[in-house]
C-alpha cells in the first residue's frame, strides 16, 4: 500500500514537472529548437564560409595557427562584448504592433494615427535605470519604457518611463544624477550618502523618487508596468493647428507591484524575474497589451495652465486634462536573438515623424543629442543600418557613407554630397511647415505636486510603507544629509517630515542596504 502510494506521488510529481517544463518557453527554448529540427541544421563553418572538418575541433598536438576553427573562435570571443549602456543596461523586450482604436486626426496628422484599425509594427524595451547588465530585475528603481514604431514615414520613438514624471528639469544635471546612483569610485559600492546628498541638493528629484520609494517602485513584471512619455509633445494636424499631448500606456493585465521583502526574495532566486515573465507569457500565447491614451492641450491651455506644462518633473493633472483614448499596443513576438534584437535596439527621442514635432523643453533637446551620441559610441555611426533599428517601412536615401559596419549597400553609386547637379536625393518642401514653439522655463519647484501625491494618491498604509522605504535608504547617511532631507520632506508635508524625523531618531543601530 505504501509503495503504491509512493509510486502515485512520484508519478504526480513528474507530471507536474513535465507540465511546468512544457509551459516554460524561456527555460525550454533550446529543447524547443531541437524538437523543431530533424537533425544538425548544417555543416558548421568559419566566419569566412570555410567548412570545418571534424579533426579541426581538437587542437592537442597540432599547430594552432593553422587551425582556422581555433583562430576564428578565439579571436572572436574576446570581441563579443560591446560597451554597456550607462543607464538602462539590463532589459527585457519584445515585438508586436500598435493599433489605432480612436480617431485623433483632428489634432495630429501623423500617418501612424491616420485611421481607426491601422496597425504599425513596434519594438519595446523595458529596463531598470541604474543597475548594470546582469543585475536583478526586482531592484527598487525607476524603469525605462521605450517603444519604437516602424512607420511608413520612418521610425518614431517614445523613450519614456514607468513614472509619469522625470527627475530633473535642467539636463546639465544628468551626469551628476547618474553618478550619484552608481558606485562610489573609491569603494566600488553603492553609497546612500551619494544618492541622498544629490536628492537633497536638487529637491525637484523628490517628486519622482516619492513614486520610486512607494508601493509603485517595484513592478511585478514588465507586463504589469505602466508607461509614460514624460514630455509634453507638440503635434500638428492637416490644417497646421498645434496641440500638445502627453502619452500614457496602461497595462491591460492590470497594475501589479512587489513589496520590498518579496522583491528581495525573488531577486535572490531569479534575478531575471521580469524578463523571464515577459518571455514566458509571450511564448505561451498570453500576449501582453497596453491601452494608449493622451492628454491633450491647446495653445490656450498652455498659456493659461498656471504652471509650466513642459516641466518634466511635473504631471499634468488628470482632472484638468483628462485622458483621451488613442490605441493599444500588443507584444506577440519574442526576440529570436537577444543581442541582435534587444541589446542592439537603439532608441532616440530625435526619431520623429511628420505631425509630431517633439517637445520644446531642455531635457528633450538634450536627449536628442545624448541618445544619438550613446548609440554612436556603443554601436557605431551606422547603427540605423542594424536590422532592428532600420526604418524598414521607409526606403532611406542619405548622404552618409562608409564608417563602421554595417554599411549595407553604402548607397551604391549615388552622389555622396549635397547639393549636387547629378540627380542625387533632394529635400521635400512643406509649404505649411510648423515650427516647434520656443518656451521660457522657470526654476523647478514641484513641492505642491509632491504634496498632492503624498496626501491624495497614497492610502495611509501606502504612506507608512513609503516612510519605511525612505528610512531604509536614508538611515545610513550622515546627520547633515538627514537633517536636510527632513526639512525637505517637511516642505512636502509636515506629516511626512515628522514621520521621517521620528524614524531617524528611533533607536536603530544598523541598516541593511537594499540594492
Amino acid at each position: 500500500m505504501e509503495l503504491s502510494l509512493l509510486r502515485t506521488l512520484l508519478w504526480l510529481t513528474m507530471a507536474v514537472v513535465t507540465a511546468n517544463v512544457q509551459n516554460d518557453p524561456a527555460g525550454n527554448q533550446i529543447v524547443t529548437f531541437k524538437e523543431k529540427t530533424s537533425g544538425p541544421i548544417a555543416i558548421m563553418t568559419a566566419s569566412s564560409g570555410a567548412a570545418i572538418e571534424e579533426d579541426e575541433t581538437v587542437t592537442l598536438n597540432k599547430r594552432l595557427l593553422f587551425n582556422e576553427y581555433f583562430m576564428d573562435s578565439i579571436t572572436h570571443v574576446v570581441r563579443e562584448r560591446i560597451p554597456e549602456r550607462l543607464v538602462h543596461a539590463n532589459a527585457g523586450g519584445a515585438f508586436g504592433y500598435f493599433e489605432v482604436t480612436h480617431d485623433v486626426t483632428d489634432i495630429c496628422k501623423a500617418k501612424l494615427f491616420s485611421k481607426v484599425g491601422k496597425r504599425t509594427p513596434v519594438a519595446a524595451r523595458f529596463s531598470p535605470v541604474v543597475i548594470e547588465r546582469g543585475g536583478t530585475d526586482t531592484s527598487r528603481d525607476a524603469r525605462g519604457f521605450a517603444i519604437k514604431f516602424y512607420t511608413e514615414d520612418g521610425n518614431f520613438d517614445i523613450v519614456g518611463f514607468n513614472t509619469p514624471m522625470y527627475a530633473y528639469k535642467d539636463p546639465i544635471l544628468f551626469p551628476a544624477f547618474v553618478r550619484a546612483q552608481k558606485r562610489n569610485p573609491a569603494t566600488n559600492l553603492r553609497d546612500p550618502n551619494m544618492l541622498w546628498d544629490f536628492l537633497t541638493l536638487r529637491p525637484e528629484n523628490l517628486h519622482m523618487f516619492l513614486l520610486v520609494l512607494s508601493d509603485r517602485g517595484i513592478p511585478d513584471g514588465y507586463r504589469h508596468m505602466p508607461g509614460f512619455g514624460i514630455h509634453t509633445y507638440q503635434v500638428v494636424n492637416e490644417h497646421g493647428e498645434n496641440h500638445f499631448i502627453r502619452f500614457h500606456f496602461r497595462p491591460d493585465q492590470g497594475l501589479k507591484t512587489l513589496t520590498s521583502e518579496k522583491a528581495r526574495k525573488i531577486g535572490g532566486i531569479d534575478p531575471d524575474y521580469n524578463t523571464r515573465d515577459l518571455y514566458t507569457a509571450i511564448g505561451n500565447g498570453d500576449f501582453p497589451s497596453w491601452t494608449a491614451s493622451i492628454q491633450v492641450l491647446t495653445l490656450n491651455d498652455v498659456k493659461n495652465a498656471g504652471f509650466d506644462v513642459f516641466d518634466v518633473t511635473k504631471v499634468l493633472p488628470l482632472d484638468k486634462y483628462p485622458l483621451r483614448l488613442l490605441g493599444r499596443f500588443v507584444l506577440n513576438k519574442n526576440p529570436t536573438n537577444y543581442f541582435a534584437e534587444i541589446e542592439q535596439l537603439a532608441f532616440s527621442p530625435a526619431n520623429l515623424v511628420p505631425g509630431i514635432l517633439g517637445a520644446p523643453d531642455k531635457v528633450f533637446e538634450a536627449r536628442r543629442l545624448a541618445y544619438r551620441d550613446s548609440q554612436y559610441y556603443r554601436l557605431g555611426s551606422n547603427f540605423n543600418n542594424i536590422p532592428v533599428n532600420c526604418p524598414f517601412q521607409k526606403k532611406t536615401f542619405t548622404y552618409n557613407r562608409d564608417g563602421e559596419p554595417p554599411v549595407k549597400d553604402n548607397m551604391r553609386d549615388i552622389p555622396n554630397y549635397y547639393p549636387n547637379s547629378f540627380n542625387g536625393p533632394v529635400p521635400y518642401k512643406d509649404e505649411d511647415a510648423v515650427q516647434l514653439i520656443e518656451i521660457y522655463q522657470d526654476e523647478p519647484n514641484n513641492f505642491e505636486q509632491s504634496r498632492e501625491l503624498y496626501i491624495n494618491e497614497m492610502s495611509p498604509d501606502e504612506r507608512k510603507r513609503l516612510v519605511e522605504n525612505i528610512l531604509y535608504g536614508l538611515g545610513p547617511t550622515t546627520k547633515v544629509i538627514q537633517e536636510r532631507a527632513v526639512k525637505l520632506f517637511d516642505l512636502i508635508h509636515p506629516d511626512l517630515g515628522e514621520r521621517i524625523w521620528k524614524g531617524l531618531q528611533a533607536n536603530r543601530t544598523s541598516y541593511d542596504f537594499d540594492y
